[in-house]
């Protein structure tokens, strides 16, 4: 364990079944998955030939033009028309159960920790909400040029909005931490104070 400066701090045992356990390829892939298409929003819509604005009216008659036959301007044929089969609004949400979603987290913060990306601080906080200050704290910890998520055991204002403007640096509570966060940072800062919190959860 360090302390905000960077220098070793003392030492803080962890349990295995929660940050050395076997990876689990397939449950991450399918937990990160789950969690992207959670956060779609279906929202994609294209008006059918009923939904566009065009009249009513027949454009010319059935037969003795020469022409191929129409009953509207709203046809999916036409310019301006109507789109067949068309995206409609959905919902892509599913979800997997939460002893799945938990091993995973365990599969991803093993596989992190093992690969020397999770970094334990005592006292992971800024004096100001100033962004100069939380890049300060993150040259002291050493992760200035990564992507970095820090996790804290309770919420941080001050800590929030002095990082919030740094590229690549986000910061999340030990309770609600998600697997796509843990692939997706190089770097996870755990606060010590979150590391209980942390256990608490992916034990149970």
């Amino acid at each position: 364990m360090i302390n905000a400066s960077g220098q070793a701090s003392g030492k803080i045992t962890v349990p295995d079944e929660v940050f050395n356990v076997k990876a689990r390829e397939h449950l991450v892939y399918e937990a990160v998955k789950c969690y992207r298409a959670n956060q779609r929003l279906g929202t994609a819509m294209a008006k059918t030939r009923t939904e566009v604005k065009a009249s009513g009216k027949k454009p010319w008659r059935q037969k003795g033009l020469g022409r191929a036959r129409s009953g509207t301007a709203a046809s999916p044929v036409w310019v301006g028309g109507g789109v067949a089969h068309g995206p409609r609004p959905r919902d892509f949400y599913y979800s997997l159960p939460k002893k799945a979603r938990r091993s995973a987290i365990r599969s991803a913060l093993s596989a992190k920790a093992r690969e020397g990306g999770v970094k334990i601080v005592e006292g992971v906080a800024v004096a100001e909400p100033k962004t100069k200050k939380a890049v300060e704290l993150l040259k002291s910890l050493g992760v200035q040029d990564m992507k970095c998520l820090l996790v804290l055991g309770a919420k941080n204002d001050m800590l929030t909005r002095a990082t919030r403007n740094i590229p690549g640096v986000k910061t999340a509570i030990a309770k609600d931490l998600n697997i796509y966060d843990i692939l997706a940072y190089d770097a996870l800062v755990i606060d010590k104070d979150a590391v209980g919190a942390l256990v608490e959860v992916l034990k149970s």
